[in-house]
């Protein structure tokens, strides 16, 4: 602890022959940690996780596991999402510089007073924002379960939904709601080219687009199959297709060819890009080097209000009772 105070987390030399996963998994015996990452993370980190899923899956093995600490290779609001549903248990993040451009669509006190201009509208908030959003909402939602958690409720209620606008109209488009929607957006699935898409399909006309419901909707509506990251990597497992542009974070690339090796993927490319992937770069931020060295020295810590947590936590669990009957 003493060392990370004087240098840094980020600073601390690793001896180069160290073998950094091995090092880790021994850690995670010891100290009885469990792996959580996100399907956006890089390969190497999903390939060493306990377990690897989108936001929804990611929530419930949060709520149910036997660590004493969980270790979450994602951005700040999963990890602070695990920490709201194990309170008691130590959570940590590799980076605290993992953030996320849709949760910073949305501040606290701009929701309160959003909220006044619609007092009998019921609040449901997307999981990708900070504790203090989730405690202003009467529940959460995934783009798993988004649909599920809008139809629970009836036909007439009236509904604000944050911060993703696009995913909003999706939902809207889908249901038939007229739900109030608050104008926040995802950088990497705002910045997909649609021209540049239509220029990959022509040459690759027997390539399917499938797309995460995030995008604008110029790409919703070019594409063969719309869905969350775990709904996208299950279609082009079970479809007989042999081909996919994808348009949405390019991690999830990663766990298609483990479950489809023959097949082939081709990451959507953004607006302005010399690789013509399209990366989230708090993603991507996580390293094997910074799990080892926040496992060895349980740091850096999400600490949250214990009322916060509260709070925030009736949403959450209203969304996993919808999800899962729980």
């Amino acid at each position: 602890m003493k060392e990370i105070e004087e240098k840094g987390y980020l600073d601390i030399a690793i001896d180069s022959g160290l073998d950094i996963k091995k090092e880790i998994e021994i850690l995670k015996k010891q100290k009885n940690a469990i792996l959580l990452a996100h399907y956006y993370q890089n390969g190497e980190v999903q390939d060493i996780a306990d377990f690897v899923g989108d936001s929804l899956q990611l929530s419930q093995r949060a709520s149910d596991n036997n660590a004493n600490i969980i270790l979450f290779a994602g951005v700040n609001f999963m990890a602070e999402t695990a920490k709201i549903l194990s309170p008691l248990k130590k959570v940590l993040v590799p980076d605290l510089k993992s953030g996320c451009s849709l949760a910073d669509s949305i501040k606290a006190d701009d929701f309160t007073e959003f909220k006044k201009k619609y007092p009998k509208h019921i609040v449901i908030t997307y999981i990708n924002t900070t504790a203090d959003i989730k405690a202003l909402s009467d529940v959460i939602c995934t783009s798993s379960n988004a649909i599920k958690i809008v139809e629970n409720f009836p036909k007439d209620q009236k509904i604000i939904f944050a911060p993703d606008r696009n995913l909003g109209n999706y939902i809207n488009s889908k249901t038939g709601r007229d739900m109030v929607i608050w104008e926040g957006a995802c950088h990497v699935h705002e910045q997909f080219s649609v021209e540049k898409i239509i220029e990959l399909k022509k040459e690759n006309p027997d390539a399917k687009i499938i797309s995460h419901p995030e995008c604008q909707k110029p790409v919703l509506i070019i594409s063969d199959f719309i869905g969350s990251t775990a709904a996208l990597l299950e279609y082009s497992s079970k479809d007989s297709s042999k081909k996919y542009i994808i348009a949405t974070e390019s991690g999830i690339i990663h766990q298609m060819q483990k479950s489809s090796p023959s097949k082939i993927f081709i990451p959507a490319p953004p607006l302005d890009s010399t690789c013509g992937c399209n990366d989230c770069n708090f993603m991507k931020l996580t390293t094997l080097k910074k799990i080892y060295i926040a496992l060895k020295y349980e740091q850096p810590e999400i600490v949250l209000p214990e009322e916060l947590i509260k709070k925030a936590e009736k949403p959450i669990k209203r969304m996993l009772e919808i999800s899962y009957g729980k």
